[in-house]
């Protein structure tokens, strides 16, 4: 007994021995690293308290040894980083990047192969990658599995969508992680691509604890590497990464020197701390491009909602299903008379656009192909520079010109990303040629080469190949039914915005709750930008064909509010034009609310439940606030503090009517005007999913002297 007490103790030591231990700047969060029986673990700590508790490290190989075991310490470094930096656009002028950091090498004898995991914590958060120098035993290898755990300190409540390969355009399912195996098969619906992962999650995956902690999981910089889902264990608490396999159910194809994308964990006590994280932007490189004063924010209209509105429109020119692009005459066909992207239409949006002071309108359904490819894994779809017959493309450019606005280019991949590939350099001088700077992509329907999916190594390969190919070209790129975003716009800037969840056009599919624009920006938007296409005005669909039940689950004001929660520097009015013409009262704010900001204050939030949040413009002495709840009408307190300095500001407060409701009421609304100071504090009811907008410029003598001040209400 007396040996084999020596013996546990003597391990104990050494595993004592073996740990390395750093705090985050602020010395909340405690960061331990260990080998257990030659195992890589690692544990984290906030306030004292485990939130992760000894989890594993390393990957499984195809055909090799694995890098999980038969590890010892060969070395350790560490090092601090305190640097602000200024992005091209964003939610701040300038990020701080203040963070802790372990390196600690790891060699396997046996293998005589080394390994480098590189740790780095921030006031905010862990962020972890795994590092392979260029080595005799480890030049090339295949990943069977990542098996990075976070092992969870209990049950925690959860904001989830299903782990899918394919798509991530899922309505939020709210529960804790030990309910997930009751609702997992009805937490989600059909889609366009879709494989679903048993037992799997996406990230970011937002979490509460019963303490109320808040946790957030993500992945940071994603290049050369398949994106991550996380595997959940519901009796244990526990996740594990579980990586996109390519068509071969091989998970990456590694060639060293290489570093993987960075595991991330948001940590907060408060969840308006976890909104103001800039974790996953400091985890990616600086901006890889010298001259970024073409990268420009953009609110614009366009050619879109009304192909989802019944009886408006539609993206194909002709109503035939057998097209040969390239052989078939669009000149001898018959128009189905409801192609919305026709000479006439556009230039009455290039109008509107020009009048209202929108930068660009986007054209969807411009270019021949339209008519026969969705669902038939068709490769040649697509040549992204032949346009319809009634789309001229160099007299509406000419136009768009003329009226200082610029078309937004719309190429469909039809998901034969090979195809675009071939022709990525002819469709980029199109565009150049024709004066288009921005393009949205899209990836609908099953990846061509087929058995490859949407988020395996290929194809983050080549959504990033497309983002610098169109750098080259002085293009920014919105790309659809793309991969997670990962904070990749810090070093590649052009990438203005991406869609990668479930946006607006999901209201005429079926719905998104109440409660998703007030959970997206604690999961999709962790990782970047969104457009999410808000500013739909009439929000049910009978108004164009009686009987159509269909509807906006949210009321008019919190469309505008969207414009402040859901942050991207791309913005789009998306309702069809006429409509905003029956608002024009309305409308003043979408013309009015800037896209690209100086500063950001997170003034309450709750994921699920309400965000209200204020926005001060890039370069201006204006601040927007937006507020939004759930199905739960509710009362929300908005302490105008952050504004600059004791000088009184014009409040024109945009409310829901008194009997406002998104389903009964949902285009009431109400509009006045107050002075407002830092020492200000409104009181502001908001309606089930409803919202509030308010603009706030600095009063003028005049108005000084006309308005009254704010009495809370």
């Amino acid at each position: 007994m007396k040996h084999v007490f020596s013996s546990c103790l003597a391990l104990l030591f050494s595993a004592l021995a073996a740990a390395q231990t750093i705090q985050s700047p602020d010395g909340k969060l405690a960061l331990q690293v260990s080998l257990l029986d030659s195992i890589p673990h690692y544990q984290l700590s906030y306030g004292g308290k485990t939130i992760i508790q000894p989890s594993k490290l390393g990957l499984t190989l195809v055909n090799a040894p694995s890098l999980r075991t038969g590890f010892a310490l060969k070395d350790q470094q560490t090092a601090s980083k305190n640097e602000p930096w200024n992005p091209v656009m964003g939610e701040q002028k300038t990020i701080l990047n203040h963070y802790n950091e372990l390196a600690i090498t790891l060699s396997q004898p046996a293998q005589q192969r080394d390994m480098i995991i590189r740790f780095r914590l921030f006031n905010d958060g862990l962020g972890f990658r795994y590092e392979f120098p260029q080595q005799k035993n480890l030049n090339y290898f295949v990943i069977q599995e990542e098996e990075s755990q976070f092992a969870l300190n209990g049950d925690q409540k959860a904001w989830w969508i299903a782990g899918d390969y394919d798509t991530e355009e899922y309505s939020y399912t709210t529960s804790n992680l030990s309910e997930v195996p009751a609702l997992f098969d009805k937490s989600y619906d059909g889609n366009a691509s879709q494989t679903i992962i048993p037992m799997g999650l996406q990230t970011p995956l937002m979490m509460k604890s019963a303490e109320g902690i808040y946790m957030n999981i993500h992945e940071a910089a994603l290049i050369g590497y398949a994106a991550m889902n996380l595997e959940l264990d519901p009796k244990n608490f526990s996740l594990k990464s579980h990586l996109t396999p390519d068509a071969q159910g091989r998970k990456g194809y590694i060639q060293t020197p290489f570093n993987t994308p960075w595991r991330t964990i948001v940590v907060a006590d408060k969840a308006e701390k976890i909104l103001a994280s800039k974790l996953i932007l400091n985890l990616n490189e600086p901006s890889a491009l010298t001259h970024t004063d073409w990268i420009k924010p953009v609110k614009y209209v366009g050619v879109w909602w009304q192909m989802f509105c019944p009886g408006q429109g539609s993206w194909n020119y002709a109503d035939i299903d057998n097209v040969h692009l390239g052989k078939t005459d669009y000149k001898k066909l018959t128009p189905n008379k409801t192609h919305a992207a026709n000479n006439a239409n556009v230039k009455k949006y290039i109008d509107f656009a020009a009048k209202h002071g929108f930068d660009g309108v986007l054209v969807e359904g411009w270019n021949e192909g339209w008519e026969d490819w969705f669902g038939k894994s068709k490769e040649f779809v697509f040549d992204f520079v032949t346009p319809y017959p009634d789309f001229d493309a160099k007299m509406l450019t000419d136009y768009a010109r003329s009226k200082g606005v610029r078309i937004i280019m719309h190429h469909e991949t039809s998901a034969a990303a090979t195809n675009y590939e071939r022709w990525l350099d002819t469709a980029f001088r199109f565009m150049v040629n024709h004066g288009y700077n921005a393009v949205k992509t899209g990836y609908v329907g099953n990846i061509i080469p087929r058995g490859e999916h949407h988020y395996s190594q290929w194809m983050i390969d080549h959504y990033n190949r497309v983002i610098q190919k169109a750098a080259g070209y002085k293009i920014m790129v919105n790309s659809h039914e793309s991969v997670h975003p990962t904070g990749l716009h810090r070093t590649w800037p052009n990438a203005i915005a991406a869609e990668a969840a479930r946006g607006t056009e999901f209201e005429t599919f079926g719905g998104n709750n109440p409660d998703h624009t007030t959970i997206l920006p604690f999961t999709r938007l962790m990782g970047g930008p969104m457009d999410y296409t808000p500013g739909i005005f009439q929000t049910k669909l009978d108004y164009y064909q009686p009987g159509d039940t269909r509807y906006v689950k949210t009321t008019l004001v919190k469309q505008l509010a969207l414009y402040v929660t859901m942050y991207s520097p791309l913005q789009m009015a998306a309702d069809i034009i006429d409509n905003y013409d029956r608002f024009p009262d309305a409308f003043q704010f979408i013309k009015d609310v800037a896209v690209d900001w100086d500063e950001t204050r997170i003034l309450s939030a709750e994921p699920g439940d309400y965000i209200t949040m204020a926005r001060k413009a890039k370069g201006k002495e204006e601040w927007f606030v937006g507020g939004i709840t759930d199905e739960n009408p509710r009362q929300t307190s908005i302490d105008f503090s952050f504004l600059d300095s004791d000088d009184y500001y014009v409040a024109t407060i945009y409310e829901d009517g008194k009997t406002a409701h998104y389903i009964h009421n949902p285009q009431q609304y109400h509009i006045y005007k107050v002075l407002v100071n830092k020492k200000s504090t409104l009181k502001q009811a908001l309606a089930a999913s409803g919202g509030v907008a308010i603009s706030l410029k600095k009063a003028t003598a005049a108005e000084l002297k006309s308005l009254k001040k704010l009495r809370s209400k």
